[in-house]
């Protein structure tokens, strides 16, 4: 069949990691007091931090190999490590609020200390005391990375083949016309060296590769499988996904928004009000109409400085004007897994509060 390679070996091609299964793989106590450091300095970090949802410390690897009847074999190696830490504050009322931070990584050397990531844990959490409800309003809405990845998320579920042959996404049919702002480029990568999305080959046997999703605005392609490229008349973009059984589905590779420019802390100071994003709650977006209302937290914009904690309140908008309102992204772009967006700002989005 037309697409697929000839048959290979591909352990090579992707790094692994001897430190985490030499180390910690082979010595639970060294996982346990990594966790216990993380959580020990978020908790002496302020007198207000009263308790912990506990730290935590995971590792591991794994080997993927896949024969098909076309004549393909392949396989590679894939290893990660992650530490995190989740600390409890409560304020002279009672009230209490709880955040996180995480580091995850490849390779050990690539990780942050544990003193880190729970010293961030900790000032996350703090920065959430005396929230209080905004005033409803249409104003700049500033996403947070660990959010913005859902903007992502929703174009990939926009691209998707198999929604898109189906008639369940609302940009079928819209390739080759402007979808987002001219300072959206999106990217699907399956080939960087060492990313959390990266494998020398799909769930079918087809190379990885670059794919421009979306650039400055215009839907340049879809992701697919063989089999959805067959029903919209296109070719395979390297893109099935499979388990151990059943049918390929799309999967990602590297993901994200083509970093602008400028820092968050730039972008903040050109809002006069507006709202700083960090936790969104429950799902609330139609991929049929792009109709979206989610809950949402996180900390108000005034005169151009996060000025205090906000909670209980919606943010609501339609994803395909949302697309065309990104007026910034950030220069902030990190890999935390194998989806990544910079801090993003969208204008004519609605606060919903009191």
């Amino acid at each position: 069949m037309p697409g697929f390679p000839s048959p290979i070996n591909s352990a090579s091609l992707l790094p692994t990691s001897t430190s985490i299964t030499g180390t910690f793989t082979h010595c639970p106590g060294l996982r346990i007091d990594f966790a216990r450091r993380a959580e020990k300095v978020a908790l002496d970090f302020d007198a207000r931090i009263k308790n912990s949802e506990g730290g935590s410390f995971d590792a591991a690897t794994g080997r993927k190999v896949l024969a098909n009847s076309h004549g393909f074999v392949g396989e590679y190696r894939r290893s990660y490590c992650s530490v995190a830490a989740i600390p409890i504050a409560q304020d002279d009322a009672g009230n209490m609020q709880r955040d996180f931070w995480y580091s995850v990584a490849r390779s050990m050397g690539k990780l942050d200390s544990a003193e880190h990531v729970g010293k961030v844990a900790a000032e996350r959490t703090l920065r959430r005391l005396g929230a209080r409800k905004a005033k409803t309003a249409q104003v700049p809405i500033i996403f947070d990375p660990m959010v913005a990845a859902s903007i992502l998320e929703h174009i990939y579920e926009g691209v998707n083949g198999d929604s898109v042959y189906r008639g369940a996404s609302f940009l079928a049919g819209k390739l080759g016309e402007k979808i987002a702002s001219e300072n959206v480029t999106v990217i699907d990568d399956g080939t960087v060296v060492g990313g959390f999305g990266t494998s020398p080959f799909d769930g079918e046997g087809v190379p990885t590769r670059r794919t421009v999703v979306i650039e400055n605005g215009v839907l340049k392609s879809y992701l697919l499988n063989t089999y959805t490229a067959k029903k919209l008349k296109l070719q395979t973009t390297g893109n099935a996904s499979r388990g151990l059984a059943g049918t390929p589905g799309i999967g990602l590779g590297n993901y994200f928004f083509q970093p602008g420019k400028r820092t968050p802390k730039e972008m903040i100071g050109d809002v006069k009000e507006g709202l700083y994003v960090t936790e969104f709650l429950g799902h609330g977006a139609n991929l049929v109409t792009g109709d979206y209302s989610r809950g949402a937290s996180g900390m108000w914009i005034s005169n151009g400085e996060l000025a205090y904690p906000v909670e209980e309140i919606t943010v609501a908008g339609n994803l395909k004007e949302m697309f065309k309102n990104i007026s910034e992204i950030a220069s902030d772009l990190e890999f935390r897994g194998s989806v990544a967006s910079p801090t993003l700002r969208i204008d004519g989005l609605t606060v919903g509060g009191e």
